[in-house]
C-alpha cells in the first residue's frame, strides 16, 4: 500500500508591492488588498493551497511566514476564510525570501517530520484554479523523492518584467536575469524558456540541505535566530538580535542559481493557469475585465473617449476624459497618474515619499488596528478628528495621553468606557469627554460594530503620545 505524501503549505507574506502605491502602503502592503474578486491576493494564494490534497497527498496546516507589523491582518484574513494555520512566524525585519523560506524548514522539521513544502509568494493570481492544482501535484509527487521542483510560467509574451528558467526537458539548466525587449523577444521564439513563479516545491529537508551546501552562513544564523525564538499562540517570533544579523539574499542567488550542473536535481513543471504576480499596475490591467475600448474601472469613475486605461477610485468620484495607455489610481489622501508602461517606476515615488519622510508610502488615512480601524477625516492646529470602528467583543488598551483630551460621540452601537475608576455604557448619540492625562479605555460590549467619532484637542496630537497599562495584543 502507497504511503500518502505529507505536504506543508507555506505561504509568504512579506513584502512591501511599491508599484501598487497609492493602494498598496508599507501597513497594508498588496498582498492584503483586495484587487479582484472579493478576497485578497493573501487568502486566494492559501485558498488556492487548501485544494491540493489527493488520496496520496495528505495536507497539513499551512505555514505563514510575515512581517510582524501585518501579525493581525495575517490572523484576521484567515480567520475570514476559516483557515487554521499551524504557525505564522514574524520575521522581526526583512531579510529576503531565503530566510524566510529557512524559518519555514526548521518549523516544519520540528516533530520530526519531513514534509513536502509548497512555497507561495502571497502576490499572485491564477485564473485556471485546476490546471495549478494539477501542475502543483505533479510537482508534489516529484518532489517526494527529493528533488527541487520549481513552477516554471508558459510565456505568451515577451515579458522583461520576470525572470526566466532555460530547460531541457524537465531538467532547469540555468537561470536568466529579467532580459531586454529583443532578448525576451528571442526567449519566446526559441522555447525551452519558462518565466520564474517564484513557486517551490521540495522537502524541508531538502531546502537545508541545499542551503547549508550553498550558503552556510543562512543556514547557521538563520537556526541561531529561530533557536531564540519566542511563541504566543498561532505566533512564532524568531529572535529580533539574532534575525537581524541573518545575510539577506533571495532563494534563488542563495540556492537554484547554483544547482544546475552541482549534482542536485532541479526540476521544472510547467504551469499554465493564467498566472500573473501583479506586480505593478500594468499587471492589474492586464488581468482585469475590461469594455470595448480596453478600459478598467474600479469603483466611482466615469472614463470617456478613452481607450487601455485604468480607473480605480475608492473615495471620490473619479473622471477620465480623453487619455489612452494611462493607470489612475485615486485614494483619500493620494492619487496616482502614470502612463501604463511606467507603471513599474511608482517604485521611485514611494522611494522619495520615504526619503523625504512622508507618511503617505507607509499609511493610508484609514489605519486597521486588531480591534478594528480609524480613519482620520479632519485635522488642524491643535485639533483632530477620527472615525473609529471597535470589532464586537473588541477593546483599545487601558491608555492615556499627556499631551491631548478627547471627546467621543458614539454614532451607532454601545460604548463600555473606562475613565479614571468610573466604568460607564454609552449609546447610539450619546457623548463623553476624556480629560488629558486621564486614565482611559474603550471597549465594544454589543455584538454589532461600534463606531464613533473622536474629536482630538491638544497640543501634541502624535500617535506616539500613548501610554498603555493594559493590551490584550501584546502593546503594553
Amino acid at each position: 500500500m502507497q504511503h500518502s505524501i505529507s505536504v506543508a503549505p507555506v505561504v509568504m507574506a512579506g513584502g512591501s508591492g511599491t508599484r501598487l502605491w497609492p493602494l498598496s502602503r508599507a501597513g497594508y502592503p498588496k498582498q492584503f488588498l483586495v484587487l479582484s474578486g472579493q478576497y485578497s491576493l493573501f487568502q486566494q494564494s492559501m485558498q488556492r493551497l487548501q485544494a491540493l490534497g489527493a488520496p496520496d497527498i495528505q495536507l497539513a496546516a499551512p505555514l505563514v511566514v510575515g512581517n510582524d507589523e501585518h501579525r493581525f491582518l495575517v490572523l484576521e484574513q484567515l480567520r475570514e476564510i476559516r483557515v487554521d494555520p499551524a504557525a505564522v512566524l514574524l520575521e522581526p525585519c526583512g531579510r529576503n525570501t531565503a530566510p524566510a523560506m529557512t524559518l519555514a524548514a526548521l518549523q516544519a522539521l520540528e516533530g520530526g517530520e519531513d514534509p513536502v513544502l509548497v512555497v507561495t509568494p502571497a502576490d499572485q493570481t491564477v485564473s485556471d484554479p485546476a490546471a495549478f492544482t494539477a501542475a502543483v501535484q505533479q510537482a508534489v509527487r516529484m518532489a517526494a523523492g527529493g528533488a527541487i521542483v520549481i513552477l516554471g510560467i508558459t510565456p505568451d509574451r515577451p515579458e522583461t518584467g520576470y525572470g526566466y528558467i532555460r530547460t531541457d526537458g524537465a531538467t532547469v539548466v540555468r537561470f536568466v536575469e529579467k532580459p531586454d525587449a529583443a532578448t525576451a523577444q528571442r526567449y519566446l521564439e526559441e522555447g525551452g524558456y519558462c518565466w520564474n513563479s517564484g513557486m517551490f516545491v521540495l522537502r524541508a529537508s531538502a531546502w537545508m540541505k541545499a542551503l547549508e551546501r550553498f550558503r552556510p552562513d543562512i543556514a547557521a544564523a538563520t537556526r541561531v535566530a529561530f533557536a531564540s525564538r519566542k511563541t504566543d499562540e498561532r505566533f512564532v517570533r524568531p529572535g529580533r538580535e539574532e534575525f537581524a544579523a541573518v545575510p539577506s539574499e533571495s532563494v534563488d542567488y542563495a540556492v537554484m542559481e547554483h544547482c544546475p550542473g552541482s549534482g542536485m536535481e532541479l526540476l521544472m513543471v510547467p504551469l499554465s493557469a493564467g498566472w500573473n504576480d501583479l506586480g505593478a499596475w500594468d499587471a492589474v490591467w492586464q488581468v482585469a475585465d475590461k469594455d470595448a475600448q480596453g478600459n478598467t474601472v474600479m469603483g466611482d469613475a466615469i472614463v470617456q473617449d478613452s481607450r487601455n486605461t485604468l480607473v480605480r477610485a475608492t473615495s471620490r468620484l473619479v473622471g477620465v476624459v480623453g487619455l489612452d495607455d494611462v493607470v489612475v489610481v485615486e485614494t483619500p489622501d493620494a492619487v496616482l497618474v502614470s502612463r501604463r508602461e511606467c507603471s513599474q517606476d511608482v517604485k521611485k515615488i514611494v522611494s522619495r515619499l520615504d526619503g523625504q519622510q512622508r507618511g503617505e508610502h507607509t499609511a493610508h488615512r484609514k489605519v486597521h488596528r486588531p480591534w478594528g480601524w480609524y480613519d482620520s477625516i479632519d485635522a488642524g492646529a491643535r485639533f483632530q478628528v477620527k472615525r473609529i470602528m471597535v470589532k464586537p467583543g473588541a477593546s483599545l488598551s487601558l491608555q492615556m495621553h499627556h499631551h491631548r483630551a478627547e471627546h467621543w460621540i458614539v454614532v451607532s452601537g454601545t460604548a463600555e468606557v473606562t475613565c479614571g475608576d468610573k466604568v460607564m455604557l454609552i449609546t447610539e448619540n450619546q457623548s463623553t469627554y476624556i480629560p488629558l492625562g486621564e486614565t482611559h479605555r474603550l471597549r465594544n460590549p454589543g455584538r454589532l460594530p461600534l463606531e464613533l467619532i473622536e474629536v482630538q484637542s491638544g497640543s501634541y496630537l502624535g500617535e506616539d503620545d500613548i501610554v498603555r497599562f493594559e493590551d490584550t495584543y501584546g502593546r503594553s
